[in-house]
């Protein structure tokens, strides 16, 4: 294989500028077929994005001779399903957060990719972003010391910005979402702790349905202690004032602190002892480009997985701990 040549299955809001036109923008990747089962919409998006061909059916574009590699990128309902389809017909697969409904689902995928050794990576594309990798840079140096602790704070109002207002709202819809908005977003967030910290030890956290505007928690809090000795404290809510609007991390460690925003520009603030440093990033045309790269060389053999389905399925873990209310 010395090109990767892609079909997207869900080409919809997700794929029209975060990562669509990047698979035609990294070296040795071609976006060649499309599908949406509104065929109106697969045509439409095919002709605006200059794709050879689109289908409204997933296997008829799995079955695509030209396409050997898939990425899904419809709601979380149908990512086992169409993963699964992909993997037997021995297509590597690059799917979007969250990987599945629940960490059972995203086990089955991960088991049956490596049954039959077939190669997936989950969009979490965060990882290969300049602030992220600096970050995780900064931490190895050990420019704030042993790390000691993480606070982290989501809290958006209802109908925040940050995701797509569709019109049917699948993401507030537990039956195709797994959960709501917390489920959207969290797993960006949860990945960088496990990117940035390692494997967790133990897992623990509470939500509930505050506002009851939907059929979803909107009020999620959670711990996570890493085998490293990081403690995690999250804290998400979908239902604040607009004043009240925070998208924060700090990472405390015992010579200084790293503080930055997950979703919005904002510079990544290090403060110590000897001051206070604003390191600035120029914004992504293309958030999902530089993880695509690493995707299409670790697909061609010449990289690492930048982000393993077994990964994908401790961050799905970490959802479950937050939200699942167990006996």
């Amino acid at each position: 294989m010395e090109k990767i040549c892609w079909g997207i299955i869900g080409c919809g809001d997700v794929t029209e500028v975060k990562s669509g036109p990047a698979f035609n923008k990294v070296p040795n990747s071609k976006l060649v077929a499309v599908m949406r089962r509104d065929k109106e919409k697969a045509q439409d998006y095919a002709r605006r994005h200059g794709v050879p061909r689109w289908y409204d059916n997933a296997i008829a574009l799995i079955n695509d001779e030209e396409v050997n590699a898939v990425y899904i990128a419809t709601p979380p309902l149908y990512h086992q399903e169409y993963a699964l389809m992909s993997i037997a017909a021995g297509k590597p697969v690059y799917i979007e957060k969250p990987m599945a409904m629940d960490s059972v689902s995203a086990e089955k995928i991960a088991i049956a990719a490596n049954h039959v050794g077939v190669k997936v990576s989950v969009a979490h594309y965060r990882r290969q972003q300049p602030l992220f990798l600096k970050v995780k840079s900064l931490l190895h140096e050990g420019i704030i010391g042993n790390v000691q602790t993480v606070q982290l704070q989501l809290l958006q109002p209802h109908k925040t910005s940050m995701v797509a207002q569709t019109e049917d709202r699948w993401r507030l819809d537990p039956s195709i979402s797994g959960g709501g908005l917390f489920h959207d977003l969290a797993p960006h967030q949860l990945d960088l702790m496990y990117y940035f910290f390692g494997k967790p030890k133990k897992l623990t956290g509470l939500s509930t349905n505050a506002a009851a505007l939907y059929a979803v928690d909107d009020t999620v809090s959670g711990q996570i202690l890493f085998e490293t000795g990081v403690l995690f404290n999250g804290l998400w809510c979908f239902v604040v004032p607009t004043f009240q609007n925070k998208d924060a991390c700090a990472i405390i460690g015992s010579k200084g602190v790293m503080s930055f925003s997950i979703f919005q520009s904002a510079p990544l603030v290090i403060t110590t002892d000897h001051g206070e440093q604003n390191v600035h990033f120029e914004s992504l045309q293309h958030v999902q480009q530089p993880m695509i790269e690493n995707v299409v060389q670790y697909f061609l053999g010449k990289k690492d997985n930048p982000c393993s389905a077994g990964e994908g399925v401790v961050v799905m873990q970490m959802l479950d701990a937050f939200t699942k209310i167990t006996s």
